[in-house]
């Protein structure tokens, strides 16, 4: 009887392995494309040369509102439904912080630690950015519709979408750089595939976790005959 494929192998080639199935990649680019657009128009109503040369500047205010209210339904779609399994799983693992992995962090990525599907910097960074556009969408409301608030409340929202916004553009051009520099694992979130070779090196728990043990302990010169062999798993 053929043994039971792992998830992560269904729709892979061969030696490699699914690591952002479609819903995944469809929340990432479109939530990227929001995000672009806002600092796009945020950054034209924000410096006065820019607001100058662009003009239309009620049209771009309105863009800038709406791309931010828009800027998590990709996300609840993907979650509403069966399609939204991998990104549930995959929010969860982000959500969690092992002792190892805090100390990975502490000690910048000096330290050995038997990694998951994504490394503490990049949990990090996912929690850090999801709060940080909460924070911004909750402001950025306040000042759009300032009616029902306070002075207080509309200066205070003023201080707090600024800074935050900020430290969203720092962020966001700090994980560009960085996929940019991993070309394997940015292919990841376009073509949602990853090798097994990558996924030993940067994921082994992870790839455990996918094809088990015995097959992710296996040398990369292993994996590659048994790929070529007629007996590899092919089911």
């Amino acid at each position: 009887m053929a043994a039971t494929t792992p998830p992560s192998t269904k729709s892979a080639p061969l030696g490699r392995l699914v690591r952002f199935d479609g819903a995944e990649r469809f929340v990432h680019w479109s939530t990227a494309l929001l995000v672009g657009a806002l600092f796009a128009t945020g950054a034209i109503l924000y410096i006065p040369s820019l607001s100058e040369t662009v003009g239309r500047r009620l049209l771009i205010a309105n863009i800038h509102t709406y791309c931010g209210i828009a800027l998590f339904v990709p996300l609840l779609v993907a979650l509403a439904g069966p399609w939204g399994a991998g990104l549930r799983r995959d929010l969860q693992r982000a959500g969690r912080l092992s002792y190892p992995e805090w100390r990975w962090l502490r000690r910048l990525g000096q330290v050995e630690v038997r990694l998951g599907k994504f490394n503490p910097g990049q949990k990090l960074n996912t929690v850090l950015l999801g709060s940080g556009l909460t924070v911004l969408l909750a402001s950025g409301l306040v000042l759009r519709f300032p009616g029902p608030f306070s002075l207080n409340w509309r200066s205070g929202a003023t201080f707090v979408h600024d800074w935050f916004a900020l430290g969203i553009v720092i962020l966001v051009a700090g994980h560009v750089t960085f996929a940019l520099s991993h070309p394997e694992a940015l292919r990841a979130m376009v073509r949602g595939w990853v090798t097994r070779s990558w996924a030993r090196t940067h994921a082994p728990r992870w790839l455990a976790e996918e094809v088990g043990e015995e097959e992710s302990d296996r040398s990369p010169a292993a994996t590659t005959a048994a790929n070529v062999s007629p007996t590899s798993e092919q089911t």
